[in-house]
């Protein structure tokens, strides 16, 4: 699997206090772009891949700000198209000690919430693609985003081209009447690489997961109750050939533990356990571990363990970078494994 990856999703404009602050505290919002999809596609051109990222923002000046953001991180955006009125945006509540994050989104009536198929040309974007990939989050916001996705989806299998996804699902952004469990269960039997967290891949199987509880990074993981379950998961979809579950366990705001486990092709693969102290922030720490799982995918074609040791090591040092995108370097990634 070598070329081109193409990601799609919509571009958010997240807003957040410095310092810790509450929501509702202080009179300054600091801005900054990301969106699970874009994320991705910044950490694979971070990483000398060839990306290219695909969306629909209104016509304004913010949101070609937002395009001169991915590209000036080498993130090809050609295809983009433009239309509607506003760009989604979302409201970043930093955690601190015992207190939890919060995230807030506000994108009715955004430019991709009005997204619909046949406003952008498939066949053109994909013609000379590897990998095209999506997330539950395309197919949450309205039922034509949804409808996008899956013509995307018909495309990319029509073109040949290997299909990934993020199960990403975010409960609070289900509002338009659809199932949120069988749509993404419908994506999911159409993709060859899947991601997700222990949370997702329960919501997904509608049963409990093995408990990762490791508050360091002496924690010895049996890989046996997990070799069942995941036989489960192969049984249900597959088509699907290789999946990353990630595992935290939250000790406190800045200090987590981290592990992954990896299924590709009927073997299960763990690895070691991520002790990250002094978290800065934890938002994209998914998207950092799929976009090394597909970056290692055509950097280390059938070395199923280098792609779990690098997925994890990218995710760990997301910890490490403010902002929504994962910026460590494939020297630093290598170093942390």
């Amino acid at each position: 699997m070598k070329g081109k990856i193409v990601t799609f999703g919509e571009l958010l404009l997240r807003f957040s206090k410095s310092d810790h602050l509450r929501l509702t505290q202080g009179d300054r919002f600091e801005g900054k772009y990301g969106g699970s999809e874009a994320n991705v596609a910044v950490s694979l051109a971070t990483l000398g891949d060839n990306v290219e990222y695909v969306t629909r923002l209104p016509n304004t000046p913010v949101a070609k700000a937002g395009t001169m953001c991915l590209s000036q991180y080498g993130v090809d955006t050609r295809h983009v198209i433009f239309g509607g009125n506003r760009i989604g945006t979302y409201y970043y509540e930093q955690s601190a000690g015992m207190r939890s994050s919060k995230v807030s989104y506000d994108r009715d009536h955004s430019a991709y919430s009005e997204l619909q198929p046949g406003m952008i040309d498939w066949r053109e974007v994909l013609k000379d693609a590897a990998v095209f990939h999506a997330s539950g989050i395309t197919a949450a916001i309205t039922q034509n985003a949804a409808d996008a996705t899956f013509e995307a989806l018909d495309i990319a299998d029509e073109l040949g081209v290997t299909v990934s996804h993020d199960i990403n699902y975010r409960k609070n952004l289900w509002k338009y009447g659809a199932d949120a469990h069988q749509t993404l269960c419908r994506m999911l039997e159409r993709c060859d690489v899947m991601f997700g967290d222990v949370i997702e891949f329960e919501y997904i199987m509608q049963c409990k997961a093995p408990l990762f509880n490791a508050v360091d990074d002496t924690f010895q993981m049996d890989p046996r109750p997990y070799e069942e379950w995941f036989r489960g998961i192969h049984a249900r979809f597959p088509r699907c050939r290789k999946w990353l579950m990630g595992m935290r366990n939250q000790i406190s705001s800045n200090h987590n533990t981290l592990t992954a486990v990896l299924w590709s092709d009927g073997q299960l693969l763990t690895t070691r356990v991520h002790n990250v102290l002094g978290i800065v922030d934890s938002m994209g720490v998914g998207d950092a571990f799929m976009a090394g799982l597909l970056h290692t995918m055509q950097a280390y074609p059938g070395n199923d363990q280098m792609q779990l040791d690098y997925s994890l090591a990218a995710a760990a040092l997301k910890n490490t970078i403010p902002g929504d995108f994962n910026l460590a370097s494939d020297d630093e990634i290598l170093a942390a494994i």
